[in-house]
């Protein structure tokens, strides 16, 4: 493995480990071979030089000038059985800024200087306690904002994405052997490596890089937060839905087309994820200056969510919905989109309901499907043998009956809701769910989180895609060895089995002062 030194690692180093600001207690951590002794020199209580490994010692920590900053406890952990594979020393304090500044800087005049960000976790990996996977997994731990990310930051730190990583390498390397054998006998034309096997291998390990990589899309998303937009046209209950998910009147509901004028957000963890849901301004044309403003941040809103949801108003004329769900979607093929029929609590004998505008040639790709009536009163029976996805005229009622229109990116049938009563919320909830993962089990399978694995995961692909090309066309041995070399490389940089000094760099600096 290539080394890397972002600082030198032989002297000891200290840093604050807990949150900037005051509070009940503070942590400073010290390591380095001459972390004990040095925090020994300021110890007024049992000699910490005698204690043993994982242990927890009360005391009184002294200045060089004698006085007593604080009573504290020292937690020491000797090498090799610590975080970093060093000696250890977590000294607990009370909480005030000024005393975790005063032992910091008494620290640093006792021999240790100030811990360069990620430098502990740094030292773990060059020290062998973690792969670079592991020590990325840690970030993301400290990081993570709900159960979901939680889950998968643990699964990483605890190593399972390294360990599916190196059993590809490894039935990778055994084959490459017998290829680099080939190359030494290349004068005697003797083949070690059964193209057969070597090209079966390299399909099943291929489909385990990729079905990796294709989980990055739900990771990434859950590592981040889910960005869900609602959308629709003013008045169809976006405000509501906003407000009843979150339980709170975040947004304002008003009988005034274009209330929202622009985006407004509440984060919300539903089966462990979070999500961030996204109000946004009803979408119409209008002459307001204002309004239109809010309607273009809206559209841009949409195409950046991962999830949108659509709210259709049964009391309102279809047209104009329909057509800019179907020209979203045209634009956007791959946005997994919920579309709710809001407004199901209204009945047939409410007079505020304005009856509906049929609609005819609804673009086949739009997720809308028909909207049967309950009794033929409720019928508008225009309709042509040309239409697609027609509308019928209708005014909403207790049970709405739609057909299910082909599913298409992830999108479900239309759901039925209301605002007003909650029908349909747990429904959404799950499909939100379904949404984020797609068709990766949880439970059983790896999920990528992190955009350089993915990365790194996408190169070995294309290398073994041409390792896989190169034996199908029987291309001699020298092709086939260079390409297994490559897809060997992109999945070592993962774990840090091969990895470049300024990628070291660049991820160590990223983490937070103290780990």
């Amino acid at each position: 493995m290539e080394q890397f030194e972002m600082t030198n690692t032989s002297d000891t180093i200290a840093a604050i480990s807990t949150p900037a600001g005051t509070g009940g207690i503070a942590v400073i951590r010290v390591s380095g071979n001459d972390a004990i002794e040095i925090v020994n020199k300021a110890w007024k209580g049992k000699p910490l030089t005698e204690a043993v490994s994982h242990s927890a010692h009360l005391g009184n920590y002294i200045a060089t000038d004698g006085s007593t900053l604080d009573q504290a406890v020292a937690t020491i952990f000797r090498a090799p059985a610590s975080f970093t594979g060093e000696n250890i020393v977590e000294i607990s304090l009370h909480g005030s800024r000024w005393i975790q500044r005063e032992v910091l800087a008494d620290l640093i005049r006792r021999g240790a200087r100030t811990a360069m960000p990620g430098e502990f976790t740094q030292r773990a990996f060059l020290n062998g306690k973690l792969d670079l996977a592991q020590a990325e997994g840690v970030a993301d731990l400290i990081a993570s904002s709900s159960r979901a990310a939680h889950n998968l930051a643990i699964s990483q730190t605890r190593g399972n994405f390294s360990r599916e990583l190196n059993t590809l390498r490894d039935r990778l390397v055994e084959f490459a052997s017998l290829l680099e054998l080939e190359l030494d006998f290349s004068e005697e034309d003797v083949e070690f490596a059964d193209r057969t096997n070597l090209l079966s291998l390299a399909n099943q390990i291929l489909r385990k890089i990729d079905r990796l990589a294709a989980s990055y899309s739900s990771g990434a998303a859950i590592k981040d937060g889910v960005p869900v937009v609602i959308a629709g046209i003013p008045n169809a209950g976006k405000s509501s839905l906003l407000n009843l998910l979150v339980g709170d009147d975040k947004a304002i509901v008003s009988d005034i087309p274009g209330t929202t004028r622009d985006s407004i957000e509440d984060t919300l963890e539903i089966d462990g994820i979070l999500y961030r849901f996204i109000d946004t301004a009803g979408l119409r044309a209008t002459s307001d200056t204002i309004e239109n403003l809010g309607i273009d941040r809206a559209r841009a809103k949409m195409r950046d969510a991962v999830i949108v949801i659509w709210i259709i108003d049964p009391t309102s004329p279809l047209p104009s919905q329909t057509a800019e769900l179907n020209a979203f979607r045209a634009a956007n093929p791959d946005k997994p989109i919920i579309t709710l029929l809001n407004k199901s609590d209204l009945t047939p004998t409410d007079t505020s309901v304005s009856p509906v505008s049929p609609v005819s040639s609804v673009s086949p790709v739009s997720p809308v499907s028909p909207v049967s009536p309950v009794s033929p009163d409720t019928t508008d029976t225009t309709d042509t043998p040309d239409t697609v996805n027609t509308v019928n005229t209708v005014n909403p009622v207790n049970t709405v009956n739609t057909v299910n229109p082909p599913e298409s990116n992830n999108t479900p049938d239309i759901l039925p809701f209301s605002t007003k009563t909650g029908q349909g919320l747990d429904e959404l909830r799950q499909r939100l769910t379904r949404l984020t993962y797609g068709d990766i089990d949880p439970q059983n399978e790896l999920i990528v989180t992190n955009s350089r694995h993915y990365e790194a995961l996408t190169h070995g692909s294309d290398s073994l895609r041409r390792a896989i090309d190169a034996i199908q066309n029987g291309v001699t041995a020298d092709f086939i060895a260079q390409d297994i070399r490559e897809t060997l490389h992109h999945l070592g940089t993962i774990t840090g089995a091969i990895t470049p000094d300024t990628l070291l760099h660049n991820i160590f600096s990223h983490f937070c002062i103290g780990k």
